[in-house]
């Protein structure tokens, strides 16, 4: 019609400029899309008029011409400003989509009849818009990048045939995909690219194409190998893979065997590696959908592939014909392996592990031959596994290379080497990897981390010798390039540890691992660092090659490891140290010889040589300039001092213990300056500075740590030594220090500040020793004392200078820290207090408490505590040092912190010293007190967390004396001094130092002997606080131990001797007995990750003293049992005898009772090993431990209590402890067995399985029955109960019974004997009742769960007097009855707490061990048969990728419009067209959606496309509506729409039930069929019922009447696909739900 209507208006009015006049539109203005449509329309109703050469045309030549002028003006004047004018438009996409698309409309007519000129000429001024780069700015004359490609695209048709346009456009297009944005670059591809591949007209030009393609891709990729090139090669590579892979064996041109073939290509097939291990999921489907191609194409043309050797270094892919049937099932297992790990599902994966074992065996295969297979394929399937999302996927990757045995061979070996050394490190430091198996107990090495150790023992020595030492160098340093968490670095160590011994790491091996500790052990798990010091030194003691290091390499090495954490005199570590340095003594590689210019020396260097001579080096110093000096860095004499260390040890080892010579002679040069120090008064300050480190070095690290178990005699015999060398000395030491304290110091800069901390820390150091040996102290340490805290108060009473100079601040913080110092020692009585020091610490008492009028109220009369140092300021002269002056700005605060700490270490000790100063009245006690106290509270806020302590330590003993006159101001102090514990939850450094301080402080014990009457708001702010310690615990593991190990110690001291606590103390736990209760149920459930580090370092304390972190580092006992083993040891402490002992466990046991009563009526899910479940079994545990220590009466009153809750729905482990703890009342209060019998006549519905408890009790009646009086009358109960419920309907109860039956009547036969007038009667009739009850359990499963039961621990093992035990409660119990392992508590933990006291009622452990040799398990089991293992699985679950629509045709399209993106699939081969208009459910919706698009419906009719954005939509429809066509039709619409489709020759057939239905197996559907879906409620409408051609029913046989619509349509939509798959109309992939 359109034609019609244009050839009319051209006839009626030849008048064309008037009509181009009118259809054009001015040059300014944006036309609309119709306009623009207009005027295509009219120029190419042109075409005809211009393409007349044969004369008959009413149109002239020149009117010819002209009409070609205006068309080529409209190219340059409208149709290339207006593209421009889009370009540059900002707003919706879809108005500039459709302008564009007009726009290139117009081009395309204009330029068709224009020529081939005006085609080119527009191309090249097209051409540089395409290769804008990413940050340019677009001009107004620029076309943008997404519309030059449009354009292009449309030019692609006209000059198809011009090579040089070729070539550049592709060039150009080759840039846009190096540069663009990702969003773009597909574009370019399917617009560009491919369109000019289609229309190049000579093969020889398209190969050339080709050939520049995949040479400049292959070039990016080898130059810059990184994830974005690789994604945007291979997009590139998949949308051309029709051209690029495309049999040449079927083309019949000689050109074709000149075409580029990407086999043949090295960097082609990286690509494809690097691809299948891609983090982006489309990468990896374009990666395995080329290989695919490839491995089909070679087969195809039964080649050779590569034809003959070519000259790269490697082949990664190659096909033989003659071994095709090997190539095809490798190449298939292989895509089955990749395809399956896209499902990141480990129930999907693990059944196709086996066939990755069958890829390696062909590899292995083939190694030997010719090759074919090479095994990088096989490290990008473990790679793939590393980079899974599924955790437990990445695990299962690890395991298998763990276990590869293939790596035995040298050949692997090798090559997997670069890939061990990258990917498997990096997938090593991801710390989950590392939990150990579900069949694993706490504390086991981890599966990963023993199979680890293995597996580098057997890499290493299958790896050529020629390659160890360089991949092992790798390794080091790929632990050194990262930060790795504490539990990874820590297994691969140990690893390493377990290498063969063999010459391996070099000098750069040592750097390598000096870098490991110092950038990958930043860890605040101590424990866990210093194991993996332990590990690491002795990986490099047994691979160091000792003759490429020098001692002086191997000292400096030795250097990073902390004694305070792994290399410690007293451990294992420092004594394989020693011996390794002993037997390689004279083998390390010579060092250089100072001063003689000669180079390496001749001769071997012995340790003993090389320490000497570095002590000389050490001491040798220049003479002072008079200059303010710095102080020596102190790691060269701790460095030295090792080295001293280490060779005395030797020495000791090769002489014995005779040493001193050695020592003496070794430490000569420094014992001489040492005695120098006093007399010399031109003795360098370096040299004394240097000389005095390295003392402190040899006292520090020559004390072996406070835990140390071997070698106890040697190391004292050193140290013994070593003290006494330099007690020689002591005298002219203290001479020098108090010297240089008490004066001296004179023209003081900030650098003395670090000097007097030094002198300070030798005085401590030398007052320790003494008083640790001798406890002799010499009249010059008294002295020295009493000069130094004399001259101290000295200074202190200067009046402050108005201007703080530099000499003056850091004289008076040298001053507080000799105080704090002194007042240190004294408290210890390290010192002794000699009257004539009584004065002088009263005097120091009196400045701090001395008035101050000039402060704040709160200082008005204690002035000097809390008094700040001024920061100084630096005038001209007064600092020359530019170095100083930044350091004076960086660490003033610092000094100025460290000087109000002092001052509180000072009033801790007077306070307990000498008191308040005399002068105070007693008046004015209490006033001075609260005004110290607030002071300390200021304090807390002033000071930094780590130097809290000394305040909190004062609060400690200021607040008993002040509670009773001010107790809100003691609130606030522990109020205050609780926040600021807290908020230094996530310092471990901080924390738990200050945690303790707190505690020992807040609930000291007179503050919980306090009553409500006394302090009732301070035991509320106690009470609400050990609340929030408890609740911190949840996240914290080990803050709850801290308090209850505090509270148990002083409510009932380990250490009371013989005599009786004191009840005053013991009564104060009824007011926070809420501690005990939550104690004794106490065990947070940890996050995984939390578990995994508990777990870890259980294992390494388990490895006891062979690691010397064990030994070196003081860690307390964070252990989350702590608290119930802490609480059990204190309640078996508890005397029955004791009033308030007997009080405390009654009602301990009536708040356990009521826990256990609420979490069985609470309507919390109760699963096993939940919360609910390990609460309640920590409560019957409590309560068994308690059981023999309580009274007949008030067992009596909670029997009814124990009754009810074996009437509840119990776990197995908490029912068993019921029934235990029912045995033992009975035994204990025979007296009580008439309460048990009505619980056998309860309710039925309560008793319905909860009768079983009680039959348990009467399988148990043999240890009850020697207690009863009346014997024979029990019984007989027991026996009516029983064979009552011997016929109970549940077949439980029935087995229950059965067994209780058999035990009692066994009891009661005994009995019959002697009398006959009771028993004797029930004999025929029990034996023939049990017999036939025994006769039907004799078959089948009943069969096996009889004798399961009576092989059950509880009723064969377990005796419930002889098993009574911590260790069957708490360990054997738990593990038999499946608890989760980490609710064991072993007897060792026990065993570690001092004052746990084992009794012979209650003992540690069994007297036998029948229970402990058993394995877990209950008799109501099912069968468990090993799942078949397979060598090969013949099915496995795979979701198959519809490869046959062409993932390059469909991710191409991913930008466009789902009409356009379903245009361009290729795939709408089926005519059927669903109409779901009147279903308005998303659900069913989005499920449709994915139906009619898997099964190539034609498009998907809805009501409203707003569906597509419904999350409830896409979660059915996973992105389905992405490749299907969708339709908008509104229900008022939907009868014209069947009219209009009833027009184009459309079955209109309906899913509905009807009179005259036809059904579904009989129906034959036409080829086009709309298929019309009722709404899930109503149906069809009946309007739309009489439009219907046909309705189609599914025949049924339920009661329902009818199917989900969603259901019914895929019925339909499937029957209508397999009817015409048949007749090849459509083809459908097989696919999986």
């Amino acid at each position: 019609m359109n034609s019609v209507l244009l050839n009319a208006v051209l006839s009626g009015c030849p008048d064309y400029d008037a009509l181009f006049e009118a259809l054009s539109w001015p040059e300014e203005s944006s036309p609309q899309a119709e306009r623009v449509e207009a005027l295509t329309a009219f120029i190419e109703a042109l075409g005809p008029l211009l393409d007349d050469h044969s004369g008959s045309s009413s149109v002239s030549s020149a009117k010819r011409r002209c009409i070609h002028e205006k068309i080529e003006s409209v190219i340059w004047k409208k149709c290339l400003p207006l593209l421009c004018k889009t370009s540059a438009e900002a707003g919706e996409v879809e108005p500039r989509r459709e302008s564009t698309a007009a726009a290139c409309r117009l081009l395309a007519v204009c330029v068709r009849l224009c020529g081939q000129d005006a085609s080119r000429r527009v191309a090249l001024t097209v051409l540089p818009s395409l290769q804008l780069a990413e940050e340019e700015t677009l001009s107004p004359a620029r076309l943008s990048v997404e519309v030059a490609g449009e354009v292009l695209a449309t030019l692609v048709p006209s000059l198809s045939s011009d090579e040089q346009f070729t070539v550049s456009t592709v060039s150009a297009a080759l840039s846009c995909i190096r540069q663009l944005p990702d969003l773009q670059v597909s574009r370019i591809i399917s617009r560009v690219l491919v369109p000019l591949l289609s229309s190049c007209s000579s093969g020889v030009g398209l190969i050339s194409v080709l050939g520049l393609i995949l040479d400049d891709l292959c070039c990016w990729h080898s130059t810059s190998r990184t994830p974005v090139v690789t994604e945007r090669a291979l997009l590139c590579l998949t949308a051309l893979s029709g051209y690029l892979l495309k049999s040449h064996s079927l083309s019949p041109t000689a050109t074709a065997s000149w075409a580029p073939d990407p086999r043949l290509s090295l960097q082609f097939w990286r690509m494809i590696q690097d691809g299948l291990t891609h983090r982006d999921n489309l990468s990896r489907k374009r990666a395995l959908y080329l290989l695919k191609r490839c491995a089909a194409l070679s087969e195809q043309e039964g080649s050779d592939c590569p034809s003959s050797p070519s000259g790269e270094d490697e082949t990664l892919f190659k096909w033989c014909p003659n071994q095709s049937s090997v190539l095809r099932e490798f190449w298939e297992d292989y895509v089955l392996v990749m395809e399956t790990l896209e499902e990141n599902q480990v129930h999907v994966v693990r059944p196709v592990l086996n066939r990755i074992d069958t890829l390696i065996q062909t590899t292995v295969n083939d190694s030997q031959g010719q090759g074919l297979f090479h095994p990088s394929w096989l490290l990008c399937v473990y790679q793939r596994m590393f980079h899974s999302e599924n955790k437990s996927l990445m695990k299962e990757g690890v395991c298998h290379l763990l276990e590869l045995q293939v790596l035995q061979q040298p050949a692997f070996a090798s090559a997997f080497s670069q890939f061990i050394v990258g990917p498997f490190m990096d997938v090593l430091s991801e710390t989950s990897l590392f939990h150990r198996s579900a069949e694993q107990n706490v504390g086991d090495c981890p599966e990963l981390g023993a199979k680890l150790q293995v597996f580098m023992t057997t890499f290493f020595s299958s790896l050529p010798s020629e390659q160890r030492s360089c991949v092992l160098l790798q390794l080091i340093q790929q632990l050194a390039s990262k930060h790795w968490c504490a539990v990874p670095i820590l297994f691969v160590s140990q690893a390493l540890s377990k290498l063969p011994p063999s010459p391996l790491l070099a000098n750069s091996g040592l750097t390598a691992l000096r870098e490991v500790l110092r950038c990958t052990m930043i860890t605040h798990q101590v424990l866990l660092r210093g194991a993996a010091q332990c590990f690491l030194l002795n990986s490099a003691l047994s691979l160091t090659v000792v003759s490429a290091v020098t001692l002086e390499d191997v000292f400096s090495f030795l250097v990073h490891f902390r004694a305070d954490e792994s290399l410690c005199r007293g451990t294992t570590l420092w004594d394989q140290v020693c011996s390794w340095l002993l037997e390689n003594e004279g083998s390390f590689q010579p060092g250089t010889v100072d001063g003689d210019g000669t180079g390496a020396s001749a001769n071997k260097e012995t340790v003993q040589a090389y320490a000497e001579k570095e002590i000389q080096s050490y001491l040798r110093v220049p003479a002072s300039t008079g200059q303010a000096e710095r102080l020596p860095d102190s790691r060269e004499a701790y460095k030295l001092a090792r080295v001293i260390l280490l060779c005395v040890d030797m020495q000791r080892s090769r002489q014995g213990a005779e040493i001193s010579n050695t020592l003496e002679s070794l430490l000569s040069p420094l014992l001489d300056t040492l005695s120098k120090l006093s007399t010399h008064i031109y003795l360098p300050l370096q040299k004394s500075d240097r000389s005095l480190q390295l003392v402190l070095s040899l006292l520090q690290l020559g004390a072996a740590p406070s835990c140390r178990r071997v070698g106890e005699e040697q190391e004292d015999s050193v140290m013994g030594v070593l003290e006494k060398v330099i007690s020689k000395l002591v005298n002219p030491i203290q001479a020098f220090i108090f010297r240089r304290l008490s004066g001296e110091l004179q023209e003081v800069q900030l650098f003395d500040i670090e000097r007097a901390q030094l002198y300070l820390s030798v005085l401590r150091q030398q007052v320790v020793m003494f008083n640790s040996t001798t406890r002799q102290q010499n009249e010059m340490q008294h002295s020295g004392f009493s000069k130094l805290i004399k001259y101290s108060l000295t200074v202190l009473r200067e009046p402050s200078p108005q201007v703080p100079s530099v000499v003056s601040q850091v004289t008076r913080a040298i001053i507080m820290a000799s105080l704090a110092t002194v007042c240190d020692l004294l408290e210890q009585k390290l010192i002794d207090v000699r009257p004539e020091s009584i004065s002088d610490l009263k005097s120091l008492s009196h400045y701090f408490y001395s008035p101050r009028p000039s402060v704040s109220q709160c200082q008005a009369s204690l002035g000097n505590i809390n008094k700040r140092l001024l920061k100084p300021l630096i005038t001209d002269g007064s600092c020359e040092d530019l170095e100083e002056q930044g350091l004076l700005l960086q660490e003033w605060g610092r000094v100025a912190a460290n000087f109000m700490r002092d001052q509180w270490i000072c009033l801790n000790f007077l306070m307990k010293a000498v008191g308040l100063p005399e002068p105070v009245h007693t008046s004015e006690v209490s006033e001075t007190l609260k005004a110290v106290l607030s002071c300390s509270i200021e304090a807390l806020s002033l000071l930094p967390s780590d130097l809290v302590l000394p305040v909190l330590t004062f609060m400690e003993t200021v607040l008993p004396q002040l509670v009773q006159d001010d107790e809100a101001l003691c609130v606030e102090a522990v109020t205050q001094s609780w926040q600021l514990v807290q908020g230094l939850s996530t310092n471990a450094h901080d924390f738990w130092p200050a945690l303790k301080g707190f505690i020992s402080m807040a609930f000291q014990q007179k503050l919980l002997q306090l009553t409500h009457t006394q302090a009732s708001t301070l035991l509320c702010t106690l009470k609400q606080i050990g609340d929030e310690i408890m609740e911190l615990s949840q996240s914290k593991s080990g803050v709850f131990g801290v308090l209850l190990q505090h509270c148990c110690q002083t409510w009932l001291p380990a250490d009371d001797g013989s005599g009786l606590p004191d009840d005053a103390v013991f009564a104060s736990v009824f007011s926070h007995i809420n501690i005990i209760t939550e104690a004794c149920i106490y065990g947070p459930v940890f996050r995984r990750d939390q578990r995994l580090v508990q777990d870890v370092h259980l294992y390494v304390e388990q490895l006891g003293e062979t690691c010397a972190a064990n030994v070196a580092v003081t860690s307390d006992n964070r252990d989350d049992q702590l608290p119930r083993t802490c609480v059990m040891a204190f309640l078996n402490r508890l005397d029955s005898s004791n009033e308030h002992h007997e009080r405390l466990m009654e009602e301990i046991v009536m708040d356990l009772l009521k826990k256990d009563n609420s979490i069985s009526k609470s309507k919390v899910r109760y699963y096993s090993n939940s919360l609910q479940h390990r609460v309640k079994n920590r409560v019957w545990q409590t309560l068994l431990q308690l059981l023999p220590k309580l009274k007949k009466e008030f067992v009596a009153t909670l029997l009814n209590g124990v009754y009810e809750a074996a009437f509840c729905a119990n776990q197995a482990s908490v029912k068993y402890l019921i029934e235990w703890t029912m045995i033992l009342i009975l035994v204990r209060y025979p007296q009580l067995i008439d309460s048990l019998w009505p619980c056998f006549n309860m309710d039925h519905d309560k008793t319905k399985t909860s009768v079983c408890t009680f039959l348990s009790v009467l399988v148990h009646f043999n240890v009850v029955l020697p207690n009863v009086r009346d014997k024979t009358a029990q019984l007989h109960k027991a026996l009516d109960v029983v064979l009552q419920s011997c016929f109970n309907h549940n077949f439980s109860v029935r087995l229950y019974a059965l067994l209780a039956l058999k035990r009692v009547w066994s009891l009661a036969e005994d009995r019959a004997e002697g009398e006959v007038d009771e028993l004797s009667g029930l004999s025929s009739v029990i034996k023939a009742c049990l017999n036939q009850a025994e006769t039907m359990q004799s078959t089948g499963n009943a069969n096996k769960n009889w004798m399961r039961i009576q092989e059950h621990f509880f009723f064969g093992a377990f005796h419930p007097i002889r098993d009574y035990s911590v260790e069957t409660i708490f360990f054997t119990f738990p593990s038999l009855s499946e608890l989760a392992d980490d609710e064991w508590i072993p007897t060792w933990k026990f065993d570690k707490l001092p004052y746990f006291s084992e009794s012979l009622s209650f003992p540690l452990r069994n007297p036998v061990s029948d229970l402990s040799q058993l394995h877990p398990g209950d008799w109501i089991q099912q069968d468990k048969s090993e799942q078949d293992k397979e060598g090969r699985w013949a099915e496995v679950q795979k979701k198959i990728t519809p490869w046959g629509l062409g993932i390059h045709e469909q991710e191409l399209e991913l930008q466009l419009v789902p009409p356009q993106r379903a245009a361009r699939l290729g795939k709408l081969h089926g005519a059927l067209l669903v109409v779901a208009s009147l279903i308005d459910k998303p659900t069913n919706l989005g499920g449709l959606c994915r139906t009619c698009e898997i099964f190539g419906a034609s498009a998907l009719v809805l009501d409203s496309l707003r569906h597509v954005s419904d999350k409830h939509f896409q979660s059915l429809s996973v992105s389905s509506e992405l490749w299907l066509p969708l339709l908008e039709v509104k229900p008022m619409e939907l009868a014209d729409f069947l009219e209009t489709k009833k027009g184009e020759g459309y079955c209109i057939v309906g899913v509905e039930q009807t009179a005259n239905s036809h059904s579904l197996q009989d129906y034959r559907f036409p080829e086009k069929t709309l298929l019309l879906l009722g709404n899930e409620r109503e149906g069809i409408p009946a309007n739309l019922l009489q439009m219907l051609d046909v309705c189609v029913e599914i025949p049924q046989q339920g009661v329902i009447r009818s199917l989900n619509v969603h259901v019914s349509a895929a019925l339909l939509i499937w029957e209508y696909t397999r009817q015409h798959l048949s007749s090849g109309a459509t083809g459908v992939n097989p696919t999986s739900g």
